[in-house]
């Protein structure tokens, strides 16, 4: 299903008419997933921004976590002249935000001035794989199951503390506990009411194995949908929680608990709707289906970058965790990389792989890729695993960011999907990444080196 417009234009010129509303963000999400850019006045949007655009410095897909300029990025850099790029809004995406008054928001997509795409940002490279997909007819759906921990201090407080001795808004393991997660639901409706304000269908909420840990669910729609939606309620979470005095963090890996993940389940259909996956094969799959997970299933290791992008990602993958450590696909099996879960239109595939700090849009965009892979090679379905996949000797992940570039960079599967200049835009900001964590001195060389060695 494809949401209609959660808010048209003549809704927006009424609403500013009538002081409803008076400012409208110009939004995308940026190299590491996070929503970025401006706001404007409502009078400066409807004058400039809806027939020309909104400019913002090209660096902005170009710094690392904490907005340093750094090297080796083609697109932008000191020599270039750190221009402008144009930020073009999408009015499909058009919306209330409840949470933050007086307020519309629209998702743009990052063009040069020529009018041009700026191909390594992620909605330019999920709109590729997208068109790939129309031209054989097919359209993805995804939906994506994120998971965060809520703490009783707040952003400032955690921020002053270093992020050290903070407060989990539970005290044991809650996962589907109804009576510990009660003293969370005032948050935790803000969150579903104002993302339903917003336009998203919130389909319900579950505590956590993590102390603090919920996971809020959203219906699935079409991949671009999802990707901005994902977008949007990371940040807007976060906002809310701020208002309630609380923090809470989407990191793959919190602590030595269990780590955020973020299952993407995605299927595709005909574009006239008609169930592609399902069909009279073993497992009630189609021979497209086959493919499509032998594809993703082959380009598992070599995409894991696009899957999880930073130092933290990586120390999610843990035996026994819930979280995957092997290259393989299962059906209804948690242990696997890849579970296949549903029936008929819903037959799916749930990818394990990404955490909560995954880029939805290079997610998404890396199952595509690895699907279609499958089906322009006409990849055989490997048997599914059954069992323990954690002690069945296959092939697994990456175990670290540097490994995962290392696999990227040496993959002409990802720079014929992606093109070269997408490749090294983000292999850069591996590099960076590791560059950083190389250099930094952490808590635990202090613990175990200031008096002890």
């Amino acid at each position: 299903m494809t949401a209609s417009a959660p808010l048209g234009t003549a809704e927006l010129d009424a609403a500013i008419a009538a002081g409803e509303i008076d400012t409208v963000i110009v939004a995308f999400g940026d190299a590491q997933g996070r929503l970025s850019g401006k706001r404007v006045s409502a009078r400066l949007f409807q004058e400039e921004v809806l027939p020309h655009g909104a400019e913002a410095c090209d660096y902005l897909l170009s710094v690392d976590v904490d907005m340093n300029t750094v090297d080796g990025y083609a697109m932008s850099s000191w020599a270039k002249g750190y221009g402008d790029m144009v930020l073009r809004p999408d009015l499909s995406t058009l919306r209330r935000v409840p949470w933050i008054p007086g307020s519309a928001l629209v998702m743009a997509d990052l063009q040069w001035e020529d009018g041009e795409p700026v191909v390594p940002a992620p909605r330019s490279i999920l709109n590729r794989q997208r068109e790939r997909l129309a031209e054989r007819g097919l359209v993805a759906y995804s939906g994506t199951e994120l998971e965060f921990i809520v703490f009783d201090d707040s952003y400032r407080d955690a921020w002053r503390k270093g992020y050290r001795d903070l407060t989990p808004s539970t005290d044991y393991n809650v996962d589907y506990n109804l009576l510990a997660t009660t003293r969370l639901e005032p948050l935790l409706r803000d969150i579903r009411l104002g993302m339903e304000g917003a336009g998203l269908y919130c389909e319900g909420v579950k505590g956590e194995c993590n102390l603090g840990q919920q996971e809020i669910a959203f219906r699935y729609d079409e991949v671009l949908a999802t990707a901005d939606q994902h977008t949007i309620y990371k940040n807007g979470a976060k906002e809310i929680a701020e208002q309630h005095g609380k923090a809470l963090t989407f990191m793959a890996k919190f602590n030595e608990r269990e780590g955020n993940s973020c299952h993407i389940h995605l299927s595709v259909r005909s574009e006239d709707g008609d169930t592609v996956m399902a069909g009279d094969g073993e497992h009630g799959f189609s021979p497209l289906m086959g493919h499509w997970i032998a594809g993703v299933l082959a380009t598992l290791r070599e995409f894991t970058l696009l899957y999880a992008p930073t130092i933290n990602s990586y120390k999610r993958y843990a035996k026994g965790s819930f979280a995957p450590t092997g290259v393989a696909w299962g059906v209804d099996n948690r242990t696997c990389a890849l579970r296949v879960v549903g029936h008929g239109a819903g037959l799916r595939v749930e990818n394990r792989v990404p955490g909560g700090d995954v880029n939805p849009y290079l997610g998404i965009s890396a199952i595509i890729a690895g699907g279609l892979y499958g089906i322009e090679n006409e990849l055989p379905l490997p048997e599914p695993l059954t069992g323990n996949a954690y002690d069945a000797g296959v092939d697994t992940l990456p175990t670290t960011l540097r490994e995962a570039a290392e696999l990227f960079a040496q993959s002409a599967i990802a720079r014929a999907a992606f093109g070269d200049d997408v490749v090294e835009h983000y292999l850069n900001q591996a590099r960076i990444e590791v560059e950083a964590y190389d250099a930094a001195v952490t808590d635990w060389e202090r613990v175990r080196g200031f008096e002890r060695l």
